[in-house]
């Protein structure tokens, strides 16, 4: 089964983040996302956008957070968030009502994806597997959510700026 659509919305009247998970077989799994969870959340997405091969070799701080920056604006130029979230019938095996996330874990496939479990405090969960332009994405749809609350969270990613360029030491060899 292969992922299809996320969805990530604040819904005021809950105060919590409704993420919808959408397989191309048909299936759909619904999750809350409170500020605790959210605040579990955010780091290991840094940690997972940090740890791209790419971005570990490089031994420069700065140099570091430019490339995942670069990598962000990379996959969220391939993303797709035009089409809007297919209302669908679907089956919900795990149940109707979206699940509250309790707890968060990340590992890793055989092919060195991430991979994001958003589990229940008991109970089935989902597994999501994460590439970069995956990673970037839903990264994206949590800022843009996050920012439409009003919990006063600022999820940044790390990125060079020119502010940076002034203040780096200058090396002339």
């Amino acid at each position: 089964m292969r992922l299809h659509q996320l969805k990530l919305d604040f819904l005021p009247e809950q105060d919590r983040l409704l993420l919808r998970v959408s397989t191309d077989n048909k299936i759909e799994v619904r999750l809350w996302l409170t500020r605790r969870a959210l605040r579990l959340l955010w780091p290991l997405m840094l940690q997972m956008a940090r740890a791209s091969p790419e971005v570990v070799l490089q031994s420069n701080p700065q140099a570091r957070d430019a490339l995942v920056g670069m990598q962000h604006e990379r996959a969220l130029r391939q993303a797709n968030f035009a089409d809007a979230f297919e209302e669908t019938l679907r089956e919900m095996p795990l149940g109707a009502e979206p699940i509250l996330v309790a707890r968060i874990q990340t590992s890793k496939d055989e092919q060195g994806n991430h991979v994001l479990a958003l589990l229940p405090q008991q109970g089935q969960g989902i597994h999501l597997t994460l590439d970069n332009n995956l990673l970037h994405s839903l990264c994206r749809l949590l800022q843009n959510a996050v920012a439409k609350s009003e919990w006063d969270i600022v999820l940044e990613l790390p990125a060079r700026t020119a502010a940076d360029d002034a203040a780096a030491p200058k090396t002339l060899n």
